[in-house]
């Protein structure tokens, strides 16, 4: 058994969907039959990222059975999540500004159709290259559809109060959804085998695909003569996809070592072109006017911190569970359930009032300071630990995910002005993105080498790996810490609704 932590690496995005970084686009026009058509609209577009959500977080209990029936390598194995991640997070600012150009719900049919077609590959995969080759297309499919879903939201709900229910909706389905995605990958493969987490997919994206058709509006886009800013994508996309492949393989090749250090820069420079490319640009796909509000940037900081420091609650409490405590994969996704239920039951139930009452900022804080206590708590698990005494009240504090999630998400929005909403949804699921692959590795990487200097120093597997957790959850603790910081001086205070 290895004892590397990394080797179930962090799921695909949780994501917050969003709309690309572009300039302004044609609004929405909403579908007939008033509320009812929009709220059916919603249902759409959280059942599309419901199936993308569930598939980054069902393929983490699935792994060791994937590993053991397709022959994967331990270094090979992390492509299964590597290839999506990858894809999608280097191709969300070009998926909405095509969007945008083509209109969105010609951009969020065909993402979902690209995802539900490669799940069907990845079902069938017989061998390690295709099921990474299907992986990365459900990567670009999850681009596709999520990079104009929270734009779409945007334009469908105006009023203040009705899309912060929106908002926590689609958060829920984000926040829950990749806890349930857990649950349902145990079963999955206890109970059928591996193949049936990606088949899960085809009935759900076969119905939002037909709820879609007569209930997205149908706006038909700027028009591809509004022009995109080809060279900045070129430098964008490639820019990110070469920094998050460099940041994935800094577990195998090292931080210092020429790999590492060679492609980052390439990568910085890449970055660096694509920032003086939008200076220039007639029309650029990243107006950097954006970058003057303050909301905006703390937002995104934030996020970027929150999402990297939960890397080490959503996988290596389940590796915990399975490697340290002998759990199976059903066992580990029901010992996960709590947490979906309370991140469900404050996303949709409790997170709207408190912000509508007391602000998105206050909301924030409150939500970063519970995650905070629950991965303080996870720091000191036991070898032989109790799941009552020791797991549940972390899980019970996942709530903070429920609570911070919306509030961070309506706050990055609210930061921008209408013109610029595709723009920030944009940088909002882009950011979340880095902040996964720095998730990865950072914190497994760290993991990994405490695990191996305490095997070396003749401890049992199980308290060399639990080292090697501590660690990593002794790295989110002090993520969300500076979150907490970041959260309480950058995040002007937001008025109640």
């Amino acid at each position: 058994m290895p004892t590397a932590p990394a080797e179930a690496p962090a799921p695909a995005p949780v994501p917050v969907p969003a709309a690309a970084a572009q300039a302004p686009a044609a609004p929405a026009a909403r579908p007939a039959g008033g509320l009812g058509s929009r709220w059916t609209a919603l249902a759409v577009l959280s059942t599309g990222m419901l199936m993308t959500v569930l598939d980054g977080s069902i393929v983490t209990v699935a792994m060791p059975a994937i590993q053991q029936d397709l022959g994967f390598s331990p270094a090979g194995l992390s492509w299964v999540v590597n290839a999506y991640l990858i894809a999608f997070g280097s191709l969300l600012l070009l998926a909405g500004r095509l969007g945008d150009l083509i209109g969105h719900k010609r951009m969020f049919l065909a993402g979902t159709a690209v995802f539900t077609g490669a799940s069907l590959l990845a079902g069938f995969a017989g061998s390690p290259e295709l099921l990474i080759a299907a992986r990365f297309l459900q990567g670009v499919g999850s681009a596709m559809a999520s990079a104009v879903s929270l734009g779409i939201l945007i334009n469908l709900f105006t009023e203040p109060r009705e899309r912060a229910r929106a908002i926590a909706v689609f958060s829920f389905t984000g926040a829950a959804g990749a806890s349930l995605g857990q649950v349902l990958g145990g079963v999955l493969t206890d109970a059928l085998d591996w193949h049936w987490i990606f088949f899960i997919n085809l009935p759900i994206g076969l119905t939002a695909l037909l709820l879609a058709l007569p209930s997205l509006p149908k706006g038909r886009g700027l028009g591809l003569g509004a022009g995109a800013d080809v060279l900045g994508a070129v430098l964008v996309s490639t820019g990110l996809m070469l920094g998050i492949y460099t940041v994935v393989k800094v577990e195998q090749y090292g931080w210092t070592s020429a790999h590492t250090l060679g492609l980052g820069a390439l990568s910085l420079a890449l970055l660096a072109a694509f920032t003086v490319r939008q200076a220039k640009a007639r029309t650029p796909l990243v107006p950097l006017r954006i970058f003057r509000s303050r909301t905006v940037v703390g937002a995104n900081l934030v996020q970027m911190l929150m999402i990297a420091a939960l890397f080490s609650f959503q996988i290596l409490v389940a590796l915990y569970l399975q490697k340290v405590l002998g759990y199976g994969a059903a066992a580990t996704g029901l010992a996960m359930l709590p947490a979906a239920v309370v991140i469900g039951v404050t996303s949709l139930g409790i997170s709207t009032r408190l912000i509508s009452r007391f602000g998105g900022r206050t909301v924030l804080l409150t939500g970063l300071v519970l995650l905070l206590g629950g991965q303080l708590l996870l720091t000191r698990l036991p070898v032989h630990a109790d799941y009552v005494t020791d797991l549940l009240p972390v899980m019970l504090l996942a709530a903070g995910f429920g609570l911070a999630l919306p509030a961070l998400t309506g706050l990055a929005m609210s930061g921008a002005g209408a013109e610029d909403a595709g723009l920030a949804s944009g940088l909002f699921n882009t950011t979340q993105q880095i902040g996964m692959a720095l998730g990865v590795a950072v914190l497994s990487t760290l993991a990994a080498s405490r695990t191996e200097s305490l095997t070396r120093a003749g401890h049992s597997t199980a308290e060399a790996l639990t080292g090697g957790y501590h660690v990593a959850f002794g790295i989110g603790s002090g993520l969300l810490l500076l979150a907490v910081a970041l959260a309480a001086t950058l995040l002007r205070p937001g008025r109640p609704a």
